[in-house]
């Protein structure tokens, strides 16, 4: 983050202490390096490695991001660009257990994970204790519905803080919001920029935001 004075200082904490993702019950693995996460996407073939986490308690009950009410106990995911709907088979490259799954949900919010997995697909991929695992994305069945893709920012617990955010890249962006995401541990404030087309726009825009000093993901709309 750059430094402005004091002021901006204490700023840039907040901004830094409100960024953090959705946890699964391990937070040991949170700094790994972006390159942790590798994709490869060929026609219709799709291949992708990196470390899955998984929640719980935190949303159960709750509405996911497809409009499914999540069940923790069930066999479900959230991936950042995926179709809802979309099967995949999530191979643990750890031990060799593999499972099908449907996308239902958006995340995970942490840049260098590439798949949140419900309780109930993290414990049959053997993973639950450790909290993180390095997997394996294979798609089964593939969905094709029109694609558009944002930019989320950051995200905070506080709204004033999302709020400061918000105001200063409206500045060099168009289109800055805050989306709310309600789970059953806090209210969380996004602060998401744009609505695009394809991906390699919405990475370039991302690739901006990262010289603003933050740590930008990109979503697909849905």
């Amino acid at each position: 983050m750059r430094s402005y004075g004091v002021g901006v200082l204490v700023m840039a904490f907040l901004l830094l202490w409100g960024c953090a993702g959705r946890e699964g019950p391990s937070n040991e693995m949170t700094a790994l390096s972006h390159a942790a996460a590798t994709t490869t996407i060929q026609n219709a073939n799709y291949l992708e490695k990196g470390v899955a986490s998984w929640y719980g308690k935190e949303l159960q009950g709750k509405k996911t991001a497809s409009g499914e009410v999540y069940d923790m106990y069930g066999i479900s995911a959230a991936h950042r660009t995926l179709p809802f709907g979309t099967l995949i088979r999530v191979s643990n490259l750890e031990n060799s257990k593999k499972i099908k799954v449907r996308i239902n949900d958006r995340g995970p919010f942490i840049k260098s994970r590439i798949l949140d997995l419900s309780y109930g697909a993290a414990r049959q991929l053997g993973f639950v204790e450790q909290g993180t695992a390095r997997v394996q994305i294979e798609i089964l069945e593939q969905v094709r519905v029109p694609t558009q893709y944002t930019v989320q920012a950051a995200r905070f617990t506080e709204e004033s803080n999302a709020k400061i955010l918000q105001h200063r890249l409206s500045k060099k962006f168009e289109h800055v919001a805050i989306v709310l995401d309600e789970t059953n541990i806090a209210l969380f404030y996004l602060v998401r920029v744009g609505s695009y087309v394809s991906e390699e726009r919405a990475d370039l825009i991302a690739n901006k935001l990262r010289l603003e000093g933050l740590e930008p993901i990109v979503i697909r709309k849905d």
